[in-house]
C-alpha cells in the first residue's frame, strides 16, 4: 500500500513537472505576478484581468528567463488575452480537451519564479456563463483545487501532465473556475488574428416560452419553445429589421432557437454586420424577417476592464491591427486603474442608458435575459 501511494505521488510530482515546462510567469502589475502557458515557442495564454500595464508586459520562462512581450489580443469577456514573446524561447504545452467528472487534476501557478502546485478533483463541467455585458462563454469547469494568489492564467492540468483547462477568477465566479482549453484554444486563436472577439447581438430581451401546438406542426420540425420577445432595445438591430415585443423567436440564420444557451452561439463574429434571417411567431403564424446583426458592445467605459478594453480598440485602430508597433501611442505613460475594478463592474444595457422599450408587463422575470 505504502508503494501504491509512493508511485502515486511520484506521478503527481512527474504530472507537474511536465507542465512546469510549459508555465510561465506573466508580470503587468503592481502587485503580484500572475501565470500563462505557451502555446507555442513566442506566443502566450494569460487571463486578461491580470495585465494591467499593457504596453510594459514580462514574461518570466521557467528557466529564469525574463523577455519582453506584446500584446496581441484581448477578449474580457472570455478573461483571456495572447502575447507575443520577443524573440521565440517558449516550450509549447501539451493539450488535452477530454475531460471527466471526478477525475484528479492540479491547478499550477507560476506568480513568485518555482512552479506551484494544487490538487483536487474536477468537480462539474458547467454550462454557458452568462455575462452581465449580455455575452456568453461556452461553457467552464469547477474544481476543487485551490486556485492559490497569481494562479490566474495557469494551466489545469490532467496526471498526464496536460492541459484541459485554463484558471481564472475573473469571471465574477465562484474562485474555482476554469476555461476549458478546447474553448480557450478557439478564443485564443481568433485573438491571435483579430486582436478582439467580435460577438452579435439583437438588442432583444427575452425568456422562454412553450409553442403552441398549431405552431409546433406548422414548422414542421421537433421544437417545442421559442423565446418571447418581452423588450427590444430602441433602433437596435431586431427593432430596425422589424422584431415586435410579442412576438416569439424560433430561429435564426436557419438554426432553431429554444433557449438564451442555443441563440447565443449562433450570434457569433462572422454574422455581425450580415443581413440574417430571422424566424418568428406572430399571431401564431410563422414569419421571416431580414435582420443586420450589429456587434455586441463589451463594457461600460466606468469599469476598469472596458476601460481597458476601450484603450486597446483605440490602439489598434491607430496602429492597424494587432500586429503594430506597441510603443506608437500618446497614452504609453498615463496613469492606469487600479485593481479594485476589476471585479465589480457596473451592470451593462447594450446601447444608450435610457433607450430600452418594456412589454406591457415590464417588470423584470426570471429566466429574461438580454441578446
Amino acid at each position: 500500500m505504502n508503494k501504491e501511494l509512493k508511485n502515486f505521488s511520484a506521478g503527481l510530482a512527474e504530472a507537474v513537472k511536465t507542465a512546469g515546462a510549459f508555465t510561465v510567469t506573466v508580470i503587468s502589475r503592481r502587485r503580484l505576478p500572475a501565470s500563462g502557458i505557451a502555446l507555442d515557442a513566442e506566443t502566450v495564454l494569460t487571463a486578461a484581468h491580470v495585465l494591467e500595464d499593457d504596453e510594459n508586459i514580462q514574461v518570466a520562462l521557467p528557466d529564469g528567463t525574463q523577455l519582453a512581450a506584446e500584446l496581441l489580443g484581448y477578449d474580457p469577456n472570455s478573461d483571456l488575452a495572447v502575447l507575443k514573446l520577443e524573440k521565440a524561447a517558449a516550450a509549447p504545452a501539451v493539450t488535452q480537451e477530454a475531460a471527466e467528472v471526478g477525475e484528479l487534476v492540479l491547478a499550477l501557478g507560476r506568480p513568485f519564479g518555482d512552479v506551484q502546485a494544487s490538487l483536487g478533483t474536477l468537480s462539474a463541467k458547467g454550462g454557458p456563463l452568462h455575462y452581465r455585458s449580455g455575452g456568453m462563454l461556452e461553457g467552464h469547469y469547477r474544481t476543487d483545487a485551490t486556485p492559490y494568489p497569481g494562479f490566474s492564467g495557469g494551466p489545469l492540468i490532467n496526471v498526464s501532465g496536460e492541459v484541459i483547462g485554463i484558471n481564472t477568477s475573473g469571471l465574477r465566479m465562484a474562485n474555482s473556475i476554469a476555461i476549458p482549453i478546447g474553448v480557450a484554444s478557439k478564443i485564443a486563436a481568433m485573438l491571435k488574428e483579430h486582436g478582439t472577439i467580435k460577438r452579435g447581438f439583437l438588442g432583444i430581451s427575452g425568456q422562454p416560452v412553450g409553442l403552441p401546438n398549431a405552431a409546433i406542426q406548422a414548422l414542421d420540425r421537433e421544437q417545442e419553445q421559442g423565446l418571447l420577445i418581452i423588450g427590444l432595445e430602441e433602433d437596435g438591430p431586431a427593432a430596425s429589421g422589424g422584431m415586435m415585443v410579442g412576438d416569439i423567436l424560433i430561429g435564426l440564420g436557419g438554426q432553431p432557437v429554444e433557449s438564451h444557451q442555443q441563440l447565443m452561439p449562433l450570434l457569433n463574429g462572422e454574422i455581425v454586420g450580415q443581413e440574417t434571417e430571422v424566424e418568428v411567431l406572430r399571431g401564431g403564424a410563422p414569419e421571416t424577417l431580414k435582420v443586420t446583426i450589429g456587434e455586441r458592445p463589451e463594457f461600460d467605459r466606468e469599469d476598469f476592464r472596458g476601460e481597458r478594453a476601450r484603450r486597446w480598440a483605440m490602439r489598434m485602430a491607430r496602429h492597424g491591427g494587432p500586429h503594430g508597433d506597441p510603443h506608437g501611442g500618446k497614452h504609453r505613460g498615463e496613469r492606469r486603474g487600479e485593481g479594485h475594478g476589476g471585479h465589480h463592474g457596473h451592470r451593462h444595457h447594450e446601447g444608450k442608458k435610457g433607450s430600452h422599450k418594456k412589454g406591457k408587463k415590464g417588470g423584470r422575470k426570471e429566466g429574461r435575459k438580454e441578446d
